[in-house]
């Protein structure tokens, strides 16, 4: 080990023997007692305890926040992975622990990593609950010259911001999604581990979602060293994420730098979520169009006959559309014109029809509906408008300032949230509490993270989901097997990953598509289905693989 240089300080003793020596100038007695009362009250007596509570009377902190925090401060040194699922609040934990160490005179300097559509909300969060000054990242704003900026990760790591940045010596790094780090290859994590950081907090759902070395590369950027070297760690460990529930000693190190709260473990069940499913047929004219594209397999690839399929049971438009798109030879436009002809003259389709009828039902509440297709989601501002209601849109090709005004709108004026895919991310919607899936995505995690915008920490009421389907029709095949039969409506899926990770499935979406693909009729594709669903219930009916890993 190098030798350590020890050099004392001699300014105030060399000051105080000069002022002995000529006799003054002193301050005065009153001003020292002044002083000194001053300090006390800055300073904390011990370590223990939060201190930043006295400075918060408006925030009404849950207990597994508490404990959190306490936790990160007083036996992890500043330096952990939060890892609570989805909604249960690890914005409210960050900045509490953020807070409390900039009281305690610790952390002055901060930077904070978040994916680009969070930037914003992160600064909303810290300046209007905790009276933090975080500014957002802007071109004209010197990287030096704020003390807690926030920025995304993409902007951070591009030149000239990237050699600006690992300049500076930062008392506090937190990074958001941090399981986007797993992989050691990529630059985000070579960039993240240079960050020279005093404190640092990785946020992440899912610290461990495919390989057991995923937990490794998060905890490295924490604590080089904490878990060995990477080569011993894989020699020792392997890659099996199962080795983390079977090897004791492991699961104890890791319990050393995470803290993980479930659902199941919190007074956040309180919150009730009531599951709706609506069907509703089609039209003896949707369903001629529908039984069409269904025979179509000898012009059609069978991925593309299931997207129309799939687009048909959205709404006219969005089929429409990519129909008209595949019209790229003479065979194909002599099969797909007269279909195209049909749909042109079908009427309003069936499940519009019936979220108009729900909403109204629902009276003034507001309401988020989630489609999968932009096509559609212009159709619906459409038809809402035409039914007498107000709704704005939410999508992912809108700019941050732009996503920022629609749900402003959304609060204060329109009663109706219409979003694609890119409102299931980021966007709190804790004042809404009805939410109708329009079209039901074919991953399950996709439908908790849509679910996780209203049912969250925030949440004062019962959350009501309602969920639209079409008999006869492939959302039928999918919500009888994959949904009903595995009752993940109801249930929090906070382990899906790692059923789907045992089974050698990455993708559940991809996974029913080849069986749709792959099967020569309906019936086939059915069995299937049942098949998978019967072994994700048997896996998903085990004791929870992480809540035993991370010690609950």
């Amino acid at each position: 080990m190098d030798q350590v240089d020890i050099h004392q300080d001699d300014i105030f003793i060399d000051g105080f023997s000069k002022r002995l020596e000529t006799e003054g100038p002193f301050s005065s007695w009153e001003l020292f007692q002044m002083n000194y009362q001053a300090a006390l009250t800055a300073m904390t007596p011990s370590f223990e305890g939060l201190k930043a509570l006295d400075y918060l009377p408006q925030m009404d902190f849950l207990d597994h926040q508490l404990s959190c925090t306490t936790q990160v401060i007083e036996e992890m040194n500043g330096r952990a992975i939060l890892a609570d699922e989805v909604g249960l609040g690890k914005t409210i934990e960050a900045g509490l622990i953020l807070k409390e160490y900039m009281l305690r005179g610790l952390v002055k300097k901060a930077l904070i990593i978040v994916p680009a559509s969070l930037v914003n909300q992160w600064a909303m969060e810290l300046n209007e609950k905790f009276y933090i000054p975080a500014v957002t990242f802007r071109k004209s704003y010197p990287w030096d010259q704020y003390d807690v900026i926030i920025t995304s990760i993409d902007t951070a790591k591009r030149s000239p911001h990237r050699e600006q940045i690992l300049q500076q010596d930062y008392d506090f790094l937190l990074v958001d999604e941090a399981h986007k780090l797993k992989n050691h290859k990529t630059k985000n994590f070579a960039f993240v581990k240079a960050l020279k950081k005093k404190y640092c907090l990785l946020l992440t759902a899912t610290p461990v979602q495919n390989r057991l070395v995923e937990i490794f590369n998060l905890v490295s950027i924490l604590k080089p060293g904490h878990l060995g070297n990477y080569e011993t760690f894989l020699e020792q460990y392997g890659k099996d994420r199962k080795n983390l529930d079977q090897d004791g000693y492991l699961k104890q190190l890791i319990q050393k730098v995470m803290v993980r709260n479930t659902r199941k473990h919190t007074p956040f069940d309180n919150i009730k979520r009531h599951i709706e499913t609506v069907w509703t047929d089609f039209t003896d004219e949707e369903q001629h169009v529908y039984s069409q594209l269904e025979s179509a397999t000898d012009t059609l690839p069978s991925f593309a006959k299931i997207t129309l399929l799939r687009e048909l049971c959205s709404s006219r438009e969005a089929c429409y559309l990519s129909m008209q798109k595949m019209m790229t030879d003479e065979e194909r436009e002599t099969m797909i014109k007269p279909i195209t002809e049909e749909i042109e003259q079908l009427p309003q389709h069936v499940k519009a029809t019936k979220a108009v009828e729900l909403i109204k039902q629902i009276g003034e509440e507001k309401v988020i509906i989630f489609t999968e297709y932009r096509a559609t989601q212009f159709y619906l501002q459409w038809y809402l408008k035409e039914n007498g209601i107000t709704s704005v849109p939410y999508r992912g090709g809108f700019k941050k300032s732009k996503k920022d005004w629609m749900r402003q709108l959304f609060e204060h004026h329109a009663q109706v949230l219409i979003a694609t895919e890119a409102g299931g991310e980021g966007i709190n919607l804790q004042f809404c509490n009805h939410m109708i899936n329009y079209d039901l995505p074919w991953n399950p995690m996709r439908l908790e993270q849509r679910i996780g915008r209203i049912h969250r920490y925030g949440q004062e009421q019962d959350v009501h989901i309602y969920n639209l389907a079409i008999r006869g029709t492939l959302e039928e095949h999918i919500m009888t097997l994959l949904y009903k039969k595995i009752n993940l409506f109801e249930q929090v899926i906070g382990h899906l990953d790692s059923i789907l990770a045992e089974l050698n499935i990455n993708d559940l979406e991809s996974e029913i598509q080849s069986i749709f693909s792959d099967s020569a009729t309906t019936g086939e594709a059915k069995i299937k289905l049942d098949n998978l669903s019967s072994v994700i219930q048997m896996t998903h009916n085990q004791p929870a693989e992480d809540e035993q890993a991370y010690g609950y």
